[in-house]
């Protein structure tokens, strides 16, 4: 059964940054495509950005391109988001989550694992 642990949240000015990091645990991390979602209060769950198993597939929405960047490291079980030029309509819970089969990274329904999910405001 696989867990994710989600770290590296908190609360940012405008314009400033943050990397968040997600450690899987009880499984191939490898085979997995990860993904980033977020959710703000009110709001429904929206794709964020998602990673192939080997990196060679990167997908974000596109509120994101050009300031986040996602990684993962096989080696350390890790996915990353690196979070740049933040905005207050960044503020959400951010989870991360593991999908193994086919299917689309955008919707959310085709992942299997879900982390706790980290929380980042970024103020005004």
């Amino acid at each position: 059964q696989g867990q994710l642990v989600e770290s590296g949240g908190g609360l940012v000015q405008n314009g400033g940054s943050l990397r968040l990091s997600c450690a899987a645990s009880g499984g191939t991390f490898s085979a997995y495509g990860m993904g980033w979602f977020r959710q703000a209060p009110g709001k429904e769950r929206e794709f964020v950005a998602a990673i192939s198993p080997t990196g060679g597939g990167i997908y974000y929405t596109d509120s994101v391109k050009g300031r986040f960047t996602i990684s993962r490291d096989n080696a350390q079980n890790t996915v990353y988001l690196q979070m740049n030029s933040l905005k207050p309509d960044d503020t959400a819970v951010y989870s991360c989550a593991a999908k193994l089969f086919t299917g689309s990274y955008y919707s959310s329904t085709k992942y299997a694992y879900w982390g706790q999910g980290t929380q980042v405001t970024v103020s005004s």
